[in-house]
């Protein structure tokens, strides 16, 4: 049983030394900050918690590992984590701080006009965890794509 017990903390281990450093020509990634000095476990436990949603099929109003939705990956995996946060995109857009340099384990915003239709989970190296819609699976997708590049709103951290 001991062993059992340094597993949890052997993964958050391994998976800070991974965190690495991670550069691209585009505006929102120059803004993003890959820096692993000083992640916090709360940070740690989120980037664990949403890697483990992978593969996680979507479900509108989803908040569950049976399903989720954009926002209810954010909900879940920062609940994981001790930390609460509002249900939808918008409100979380709207009430959690900001920041101008998202760091792994912050929440990243997507939308036109203010309004926040979307959200993920920024995982470090250019990359983002999130939801993505119907017929489809939680994934990891590159940021570097004008898509997401287009429609960034802005980031928020509710983390230490």
């Amino acid at each position: 049983m001991p062993l059992t017990r340094g597993l949890p903390i052997a993964g958050l281990l391994m998976m800070l030394a991974l965190v690495g450093c991670a550069s691209r020509d585009t505006a929102l990634n120059e803004r993003l900050d890959d820096n692993a000095q000083g992640l916090s476990m709360e940070r740690a436990l989120i980037i664990s918690h949403a890697q483990q949603s992978l593969g996680t099929p979507y479900r509108l109003g989803g908040n569950t590992p049976d399903g989720l939705d954009c926002s209810g990956l954010v909900e879940m995996v920062y609940q994981a984590a001790g930390i609460s946060v509002p249900r939808t995109a918008d409100q979380q857009f709207r009430q959690l701080p900001s920041v101008d340099t998202p760091r792994p384990g912050d929440v990243l915003f997507f939308g036109a006009r203010q309004k926040a239709t979307h959200v993920g989970i920024y995982r470090g190296q250019g990359q983002m965890i999130h939801a993505p819609g119907s017929g489809r699976e939680v994934v990891s997708v590159p940021l570097d794509v004008d898509y997401w590049q287009q429609r960034f709103l802005g980031a928020a951290s509710p983390t230490p």
